[in-house]
């Protein structure tokens, strides 16, 4: 484990510099064990791909002190990632939803079937939320349809798109910038400040990508609407 300060109330415990399910067990395991051994101070911890993030009050803790107290933990006890939900995701890929499919499929030399058939084949863990309130970090893309981000980012993505981004692949919950590539876009809202969950899904959850049409498409998003609380 590395220790880093991130200015005056927050500490990172880095686990490595790459991404992959394992490291992220451990970062996991640690989060779980500080939920059920707190040290003094700790007001939240928020993973990344492959660290911690722990916020404290300044007036009640220290980081020499944090560091001494994450290094209490049983690094003999196997890191084992707890199975979260699998929330299945409808998504419109190509045409007007997905203006990058076209440009994508020539830089990896598949189809648009062929890659949809890649994107749409497993279970997309959630490393974390950021970026955008809910915005889902996806590991495990096929390298097969890996490619990097957009040379010039656009100013507007629509919320609910759906892009790649080396081996990441990910969702906008709201209209927002953005460079990554898109080639689809969901009629669920990743994120709804009315929820009584506001969003989507949680870092330990995983996504699963399916392919509906234009019709589907309108019908799911139609429904979300008439769905919505009177007054909202």
């Amino acid at each position: 484990m590395r220790f880093l300060l991130q200015g005056e109330r927050g500490l990172v415990v880095e686990f490595a510099d790459y991404i992959n399910p394992q490291i992220f067990a451990k970062v996991r395991r640690l989060q779980r064990w500080l939920q059920e051994n707190p040290p003094a101070g700790l007001v939240e911890t928020v993973t990344t791909y492959r660290s911690l993030l722990l916020v404290y009050d300044p007036l009640q803790n220290t980081p020499a002190a944090l560091q001494n107290h994450v290094l209490q933990i049983d690094h003999d006890e196997p890191a084992s990632l707890e199975q979260g939900r699998v929330i299945p995701i409808p998504v419109c890929y190509g045409g007007e939803y997905g203006p990058d499919l076209a440009e994508l499929c020539s830089l990896v030399g598949l189809s648009p079937e062929e890659v949809i058939a890649e994107h749409t084949s497993r279970d997309y863990l959630v490393y974390m939320l950021g970026f955008t309130p809910g915005f889902p970090y996806l590991g495990g893309l096929s390298p097969r349809i890996a490619c990097p981000r957009l040379s010039s980012p656009r100013t507007l993505v629509p919320a609910g798109s759906v892009g790649i981004a080396e081996q990441q692949t990910g969702i906008y919950p709201l209209d927002s910038p953005g460079g990554w590539r898109l080639i689809g876009k969901t009629p669920l809202k990743i994120f709804d400040p009315h929820r009584q969950e506001p969003f989507l899904a949680q870092a330990g959850d995983s996504l699963h990508f399916y392919p509906i049409d234009v019709e589907e498409f309108v019908h799911l998003h139609n429904q979300h609407i008439h769905n919505q609380p009177a007054g909202r």
